[in-house]
């Protein structure tokens, strides 16, 4: 664990800071590629992404603030310390980038889901990237384990835990590649979208398992208790909404420029 990365003079450099806006140029650097193979200028994926990236961090810790409002009720002025202790939703944060993305497409009279294809293995990237920050950070750790990579993290935990947050991180670079490797051979556009929506809502789902009464809290609905986690519950809607837009998508959406694209002769 190492939460503060150098010093220059009397500003601490955070490591959740630096890797946060790492994934962020790592994840716009592949929008952009992908941008140029779908026929689109990497310029807008380089206006888009700046959109993304303030409200995506605005809405994440707006969702994270309201869900811990306990914590910062007498010390409203830490919602500011995002980059020196974390505390983002990634829910609230994907929330940020639909809705950026729908205003930036709606001025610029470009298409949505082509654009949410052209974003979708960047943001699975930037999260990969992003969440060894959380490593680093300390925070979103998982339960006790006897497995030979249980991490003590100094200070939080005194057993071995769960690396939760590396195996976020190799999952999500995993998906990067499927995506990578599934957008040619989708039928329409935001097919793509929607297979990430549908696919990281099952690593986050298999993740929270080694997360649940430690860094995750189990959903409470009246006075009943259920068996999955916060984001679990959220991961379950994420799954059947990206299964029915996948669908839908295919049925009724434009063409995937990719697949519609001769192959060049070797």
């Amino acid at each position: 664990m190492c939460p503060i990365l150098f010093h220059v003079g009397p500003l601490a450099v955070h490591s959740y800071g630096v890797m946060l806006m790492l994934g962020f140029l790592a994840g716009l650097a592949l929008s952009r590629r992908q941008a140029r193979r779908v026929g689109l200028s990497p310029d807008v994926a380089l206006d888009l992404g700046v959109w993304i990236l303030l409200a995506s961090i605005v809405l994440a810790r707006l969702l994270y603030v309201g869900l811990n409002w306990r914590e910062y009720f007498a010390h409203p002025l830490d919602i500011l310390g995002v980059w020196r202790e974390g505390g983002l939703s990634y829910f609230g944060g994907l929330l940020g980038g639909i809705l950026a993305g729908l205003i930036y497409t709606r001025r610029t009279h470009l298409p949505f889901w082509l654009l949410g294809d052209v974003f979708a293995p960047g943001i699975a990237l930037g999260y990969a990237i992003t969440r060894v920050g959380c490593f680093l950070n300390g925070c979103c750790y998982g339960t006790p384990t006897s497995l030979p990579w249980g991490v003590v993290f100094p200070g939080i935990t005194t057993l071995p835990s769960h690396p939760t947050q590396l195996y976020s991180a190799a999952g999500s670079l995993l998906l990067t590649g499927l995506l990578l490797w599934l957008h040619p051979r989708l039928k329409a556009q935001g097919q793509l979208f929607a297979a990430y929506l549908m696919l990281y809502g099952v690593l986050r789902g298999i993740v929270e398992i080694f997360r649940l009464g430690v860094s995750a809290e189990e959903l409470v609905l009246g006075r009943h208790h259920l068996l999955l986690t916060q984001a679990q519950f959220v991961c379950v809607l994420l799954l059947v909404f990206g299964a029915l837009l996948f669908l839908r998508l295919g049925r009724r959406g434009a063409p995937n420029p990719l697949r519609a694209a001769p192959r060049k002769a070797r």
